[in-house]
């Protein structure tokens, strides 16, 4: 029977000192004024160019970052392989957005591409679109709707050719590839592109994955149209469902902006709207694959019940499980051993470049009702357990 709490399995893959450093790391995570303080003295360090590396490589870096190259992953892939999970690396690089910085990501998403070729234990690549194009010129071109210079027309296109090159990469590989959400004054674009490529390259499996942010009251209505145009026009449609990450953000920028606050009105609406839209998938799954990204326990014991309820396979290759790497292996590791299809996203880039996304995996860590404590809970529980035997 699946069961979260069992710690034994969930820690299966960590030795006494990996989980003595990993409760130490949340133990300091668990007080958002010194997450405050090192994001502030991150930012800084950062700005005046002082190396930080000594800092951040033994603590955070090395509970949520594969490494800094692909190659420096693959020790991490084969760890995880052991436990019958596999990966999904990302490169988490947050440069600046120069043609130069746009470019480079560019580069290294197709790279990660070529490099899951063939390779059975990464299950999907990623990308964010606004690493490859510039906010501004998201934000004219989805949100304000206004008419593009003729500048911003030709700078827009070679967004879309960077955005259909990985999808074009990715299907000549035979490799997903997962469409990062982003931010709703960027969203409706993106949609748009997402849509296009799941029709030209979905056609015999799903390549390509939209990612819809459930927090967000319009994704049942947008799932509910993908689903009628992958039938109309005969494709399997992907889609990757996170609860979302930029909800304050949303909301003040929709105050400022005059429209309507896109949000669900409270976490009760949210799980709801997540919920639903997974159990609307599985029930038709045979239009769909998908991708399940959540933390939350009783989302994923959901699925796996609504699983057993339909008869499907717990290894049914159209369905999985996933969390980061370094959070919540207590679901991940004990999914896996149950049979089902499990995958950890597992980010790499350089350690400056890195910094913001860390930042915001403490700060979630932090903010996310009872997540610290759950980790905090579960690694104290192994410990002892240890201790006992």
């Amino acid at each position: 029977m699946l069961d979260f709490n069992n710690t034994q399995i969930a820690f299966s893959s960590k030795s006494n000192g990996e989980l003595r450093n990993a409760q130490l790391l949340f133990t300091a995570i668990a007080h958002p004024s010194l997450v405050k303080c090192a994001k502030v003295a991150s930012n800084f360090a950062l700005k005046i160019h002082f190396p930080v590396s000594w800092a951040v490589k033994p603590t955070l870096y090395k509970q949520f970052v594969g490494g800094e190259t692909l190659q420096d992953c693959v020790p991490i892939i084969e760890h995880l392989k052991k436990y019958n999970v596999k990966s999904t690396l990302d490169f988490s690089a947050e440069s600046e957005q120069t043609p130069e910085g746009i470019q480079a990501t560019f580069e290294e998403t197709l790279r990660s591409i070529d490099f899951a070729r063939g390779n059975e234990n990464l299950a999907y690549t990623v990308f964010k679109p606004s690493t490859i194009t510039t906010d501004d010129l998201l934000a004219k071109a989805s949100e304000k709707r206004e008419p593009l210079t003729e500048a911003e027309q030709a700078e827009y296109e070679e967004f879309k050719k960077r955005f259909f090159a990985l999808c074009q990469r990715a299907y000549d590989n035979d490799v997903r590839i997962l469409v990062d959400a982003e931010d709703y004054c960027f969203q409706d674009a993106l949609d748009e592109l997402t849509d296009e490529a799941m029709r030209m390259y979905n056609k015999k499996r799903a390549i390509v994955f939209a990612t819809l942010q459930m927090y967000r009251h319009d994704r049942m209505p947008y799932l509910e149209r993908i689903y009628n145009d992958a039938v109309e026009k005969g494709y399997i449609a992907g889609v990757k469902f996170v609860r979302g990450a930029y909800m304050e953000a949303e909301r003040e920028r929709a105050a400022q902006m005059g429209y309507p606050d896109p949000i669900c009105p409270d976490k009760a609406a949210t799980d709801a709207n997540y919920d639903a839209a997974v159990q609307y998938t599985v029930e038709r799954i045979d239009r769909f694959e998908m991708f399940m990204g959540t933390h939350n326990e009783e989302s994923n014991y959901k699925l796996a019940r609504l699983m057993d309820e339909k008869g499907l396979q717990h290894n049914d290759p159209r369905i999985f499980f996933a969390q980061l790497l370094g959070m919540s292996d207590n679901i991940s590791f004990n999914l896996a051993a149950a049979g089902y299809n499990v995958t950890k996203y597992v980010p790499y880039a350089s350690v400056r470049d890195v910094i913001p996304y860390l930042i915001r995996r403490a700060e979630e860590n932090t903010s996310v009702a009872g997540q610290t404590g759950r980790e905090l809970t579960m690694i104290r529980a192994e410990i002892a357990r240890r201790k006992r035997g």
